[in-house]
């Protein structure tokens, strides 16, 4: 048994700090809250710290960004291989920036059909390596020019590094059952679609829709009867309204969404993930004129949106978009979104239990009897000082201590 002792602990139900803090542990559970350690528990004192339940970030691409990659030539100069591996350092990086759980959603680059994602999180699970827990998509759905096609990134000629049908450029009805049921066949638990155009779109708008009514719906039934949700893409009000209309279970982004969009997300009871740091963060200096116009014009809109959708009621999720911003300051988001008018309950909740929600996983989220012993420490009161989760001193997941700072 292992008694965790602290200033304090959240209790995010109630958006309060519950003093002291004291936590037991029995293998990867929480077995208790408050009283005192048994005489032969193994006590772990953090001293002044605040414990919270292990953060979520529900939107990052482990094997996109990091240290050693050449931004623009990556997609010609990596193999699988070293994705993987340098994989291995945003996953320790977000690990022990708090972050315990994440959705990896969606790989949009050449592997000749591995799901990357997958591997790196059996890795994990294994013990074989350092990171948080993992729901994997497999490989981004999206058709030939749109948003998430690598190729239109670089602007390539026609042939050069196209992928496959199974690496999720799909066009049609078949052609999208056939990508779903491939990422599902080998491991995927989300389905990553991609319904509107997004910043860095050499093609078309932002905010137009991709997908036709009738190929989303077919995603979302290949998913669906398979027990899988369908995360979206989607920055245009418009493109919202049909995704939702179709049955997506959540909407990544949505820095477009008008109010009838907001209302549909509340009526249909569906997710918003968030990612509203990268427009204050993402460095779009050296992208073509019109993509640095488009920021220029999308980015201001993603506060506006988040704090209608906020006061609407909608069932709003963190995600980072990693590495749209840098792996491992994932606690940055957390901050933009207090900064753009989000109380600090609000979102301590949206990168905990309703992130747990999102992802069906009911015995996470909490640090409450039964749980999952998913538990972070910070230097202070995260409801007073929201910035306090950028600076995270213990981490431990599933009743395993994978940092501390004090030893």
């Amino acid at each position: 048994m292992v008694t965790l002792k602290a200033a304090g602990l959240l209790d995010v139900d109630a958006g309060e700090i519950v003093r002291p803090g004291i936590v037991r542990i029995e293998d990867d559970r929480i077995v208790g809250v408050g009283g005192t350690a048994g005489p032969d528990d193994q006590i772990i004192d953090l001293g002044d710290a605040i414990l919270l339940p292990g953060l979520m970030d529900m939107e990052v691409n482990l094997l996109m960004g990091g240290r050693g990659e050449t931004p623009g030539l990556s997609q010609v100069q990596d193999d699988p291989a070293t994705r993987v591996l340098r994989a291995i350092g945003n996953a320790r990086r977000t690990l022990h920036a708090g972050f315990t759980t994440v959705r990896n959603l969606g790989l949009f680059v050449k592997t000749g059909g591995y799901l990357l994602d997958v591997s790196l999180g059996k890795a994990i699970d294994a013990g074989w390596i350092d990171g948080p827990r993992i729901v994997p998509a497999g490989h981004a759905i999206t058709p030939t020019g749109g948003h998430l096609d690598p190729t239109m990134f670089a602007a390539f000629m026609p042939g050069a590094l196209e992928l496959t049908v199974e690496e999720g450029i799909a066009n049609g009805v078949d052609e999208v059952r056939k990508a779903v049921r491939y990422q599902i066949k080998h491991g995927a638990l989300v389905i990553k679609v991609c319904v509107s155009g997004g910043v860095m779109s050499l093609t078309g708008e932002a905010g137009a829709q991709h997908y036709s009514d009738e190929e989303l719906r077919a995603i979302v039934d290949e998913a669906h009867r398979r027990g899988l949700k369908v995360a979206a893409h989607t920055h245009g009000a418009e493109a919202v309204k049909h995704a939702v209309a179709c049955g997506i279970d959540c909407i990544e982004h949505g820095f477009l969404m008008d109010d009838e969009a907001i209302k549909m997300l509340v009526d249909n009871d569906r997710f918003l993930v968030t990612t509203r740091r990268l427009a204050e963060a993402m460095d779009v200096s050296r992208a073509p004129k019109e993509l640095q116009d488009k920021a220029a014009e999308m980015f201001p809109k993603a506060r506006t949106s988040i704090q209608a959708a906020y006061e609407a009621g909608v069932k709003i999720a963190v995600g980072s978009d990693a590495p749209a911003i840098p792996h491992g300051k994932n606690a940055d988001e957390l901050v933009t979104l207090f900064d753009w008018g989000m109380p600090a309950d609000a979102v301590l909740r949206a990168a905990t239990v309703v992130a747990a929600d999102l992802i069906d996983k009911p015995d996470l989220g909490r640090i409450a009897e039964g749980y999952l012993a998913d538990i972070i420490a910070v230097p202070g009161d995260p409801l007073a000082d929201i910035t306090v989760t950028r600076d995270v001193s213990f981490v431990m997941k599933g009743g395993k201590v994978f940092k501390n700072d004090a030893i």
